[in-house]
């Protein structure tokens, strides 16, 4: 039996080029996993199994692999996901924080804060996962580790604490100070295998006993038991106090480790992995995982046990060409065998699992079981999702699920020939299937087929990946921004449908009020206000049902409508010819025409940029931002850099990475990540409808 507190399942989240792949690869040959570092550049880390990750340089998809590391005697196993860091990918880097239970978040020694590092923080905390800080690339020109721990504060408005800092910086960067133990580490040797202690520099131990004294502060602020050792006698703390309040406050969430290095260089990376070890959590550290009974609701309790009943929820799945269809899952609770029964709760279906994997990357080694803590693949599950619960046949619950976000660009694909049209379909199926955030639909008035998806990158890589994985070649059309439309104004409006054919005939009668949602309301409300039995309850599914179905397709563009309250107000039934279907007809073809008089409008995406270039060049960018319809919200020095943060609609950022570089001579880099909708300005949606 394995020991579930000798566990951790982390992952790794950052800003795109911070160093996830590269310090995963080191944290794998350090603890042996792998007996040659890869790199980056030449295409060849463990973890980028996809062919377009190596050319790109980039994780596109995120990876798992289980490696051990011992630490003060005891032998620890640590699941590691590490995780894309463009915005395009964020839905890998949702679901894989929505089943770790901790995490290490890596930040550039030079760029600090940046905004996907921001946006991964917030998804972090949104599911309760604690987390160690790693500044990275410490050699990097510009690299300031406290101004990094600063950053982390004021922009995540949380408490970091440095448990280190560094000796030197950029190409002077030589080690660092740990200030539990108050020694310096070095890594003389080029591959960094060997962690040399030696005593703080003499120029040194000002500053290294300063940021000991104010650790130490940090952290009786916000741990009693260890504040009461703190006034007794601040000298007399040992390193396992210090390191037990430190562990109790990043599992509470209360503060961050900070710790740094360069894994490009080899240096610090064995601190972090006893830091994971230290402070991040044990499956048995966290709380029970809470869920529902499947269609009655009412809270249910998994405790992170052996001895509980199974329960797993579905975050991934591939479909590898050699394996077939892989289910990951993440198990709360009990244990599993190969060749057991499970209950889908979302479907009710009995699935199979015909065989249980560990997971290597893109290697996969035979389990005879996995059990609560593990995160695995399981083989053969048929009809299984993202967000799915997999559970024991007898104890049913369901786990939250996974949040999918809405795609915002979308263009036409068609096969290129007989042969692509031949398995067109089974290929989008696929590809819809591995990745919740790729939406594929067909327009009716056209026919055409529309991939829908997170980002220009992102269709850019899934089309690639249809050729790659599938044979299947495809001709795309010009990119499309995926609008919504909305109501401004209420009206009331009665439907009636009355058809007579000889026999029963159709009959519904239907009065209601249409109009946007209230400040705490939020999609689509329905308020039955009818009263004496008019309308029967039992119709009211169907005329909500029907509500939404024509929500699908809005009045101006056909866009889908984002939000709107519909109160229904009286209505009739005749009582021989009516029936649920009548009324959602009604309830469809009454909202097309009471929409028409809600004052509709566009709703379009606007995008959070960031642009960081040289100061000579704001001029021309700003220039180009105003041009593009985009609003400068903010201005800021960045490792003698000019930051330049603005809201622009995704319309007009087609192309505008190949234009910026044209204006910048190539000196600029950029980010993007959805902000919000807005209403689109009338000169623009009257040209659109035109």
């Amino acid at each position: 039996m394995k020991t579930i507190k000798n566990l951790r399942n982390i992952g790794i989240m950052a800003h795109v080029d911070a160093g996830k792949t590269t310090t995963t690869e080191r944290m794998l040959y350090y603890t042996g996993m792998i007996h040659k570092m890869g790199d980056i550049d030449s295409g060849n880390t463990v973890m980028d199994t996809d062919e377009q990750e190596g050319k790109r340089g980039i994780t596109i998809s995120s990876a798992a692999i289980s490696t051990y590391w011992n630490y003060l005697n005891e032998k620890y196993r640590i699941n590691i996901i590490d995780t894309p860091g463009h915005v395009d990918f964020a839905i890998e880097v949702e679901r894989s924080l929505r089943v770790l239970d901790g995490a290490i978040a890596l930040f550039c020694a030079a760029s600090g804060v940046e905004p996907q590092s921001e946006n991964v923080w917030h998804m972090g905390s949104k599911y309760g996962v604690p987390r160690i800080c790693f500044v990275n690339k410490m050699d990097r020109q510009g690299a300031d580790f406290l101004k990094v721990v600063a950053a982390i504060e004021e922009r995540l408005a949380v408490v970091a604490i440095p448990v280190q800092i560094p000796i030197g910086s950029a190409d002077d960067f030589e080690g660092v100070i740990d200030l539990i133990k108050m020694k310096a580490l070095h890594w003389s040797d080029k591959l960094g295998e060997n962690t040399v202690e030696a005593n703080i520099p003499p120029e040194m131990l000002v500053e290294a006993e300063e940021q000991r004294e104010k650790m130490l502060e940090q952290i009786a602020a916000h741990d009693n038991q260890f504040l009461n050792l703190y006034f007794d006698d601040a000298n007399r703390i040992t390193e396992a106090e210090i390191i037990n309040a430190l562990r109790r406050g990043t599992i509470a969430m209360q503060f961050y480790p900070v710790l740094c290095g360069t894994a490009h260089k080899n240096k610090g990376v064995q601190p972090l992995l006893d830091a994971v070890v230290r402070y991040l959590p044990a499956p048995v550290d966290m709380p029970a995982v809470v869920g529902t009974l499947p269609n009655e609701g009412g809270e249910q309790l998994r405790e992170r046990r052996f001895d509980e009943p199974f329960a797993a929820l579905a975050f991934k799945v591939n479909v590898d060409r050699h394996v077939g269809k892989l289910t990951m899952v993440r198990v709360y609770s009990g244990r599993l065998k190969a060749g057991t029964n499970l209950l889908n709760t979302r479907t009710g279906a009995t699935v199979r699992v015909n065989r249980i994997q560990e997971v290597k990357a893109n290697a996969y080694v035979n389990m005879l079981e996995t059990q609560a803590g593990d995160i695995c693949a399981l083989v053969g599950l048929k009809d299984v999702r993202t967000g799915d619960t997999l559970c024991a046949m007898d104890h049913p619950i369901v786990l939250e699920s996974i949040e999918i976000p809405d795609p915002v660009i979308a263009l036409s694909i068609e096969p290129k020939t007989r042969e692509d049209l031949k398995i067109f379909g089974q290929a989008l199926a696929f590809a819809t299937e591995e990745d919740p955030s790729l939406q594929v639909t067909v327009d009716e008035q056209t026919g055409q087929t529309i991939l829908k998806g997170m980002g220009e990158l992102h269709l850019e890589v899934v089309i690639e990946k249809l050729r790659l994985s599938h044979d299947l070649n495809v001709n795309k059309g010009a990119p499309n921004v995926a609008y919504k439309e909305t109501i401004t104004q209420t009206v009331e409006h009665r439907e009636k449908l009355i058809k007579q054919t000889g026999g029963s005939g159709q009959f519904a009668d239907l009065t209601f009020r249409l109009g946007p949602c209230l400040n705490e309301e939020e999609g689509f409300v329905l308020i039955d206000s009818t009263k004496g039995g008019v309308i029967p309850k039992e119709y009211v599914p169907s005329i909500k049902k029907g509500f939404l179905k024509a929500m699908q397709h809005g009045v101006l563009l056909g866009y889908p409508v984002e939000s709107c309250r519909v109160e229904l107000l009286d209505g009739k039934i005749h009582e021989n010819d009516s029936n649920a279907i009548d009324f959602e007809k009604a309830a469809r073809d009454g909202f097309k025409k009471a929409a028409l008089q809600a004052k509709p409008q566009l709703l379009e995406p606007i995008m959070m940029v960031e642009i960081e270039t040289q100061e000579e060049y704001t001029g021309v960018v700003n220039s180009d931002l105003n041009r593009r319809r985009g609003t400068v919200v903010g201005l800021e020095d960045r490792a003698n850099r000019k930051v330049i943060q603005a809201q622009v609609p995704l319309a007009a950022t087609f192309g505008y990475i190949s234009d910026l570089r044209t204006l910048t001579s190539g000196r600029a880099n950029i980010s993007m990540k959805l902000s919000h909708y807005a209403t689109v300005p009338d000169h623009v949606s009257e040209s659109l409808m035109n």
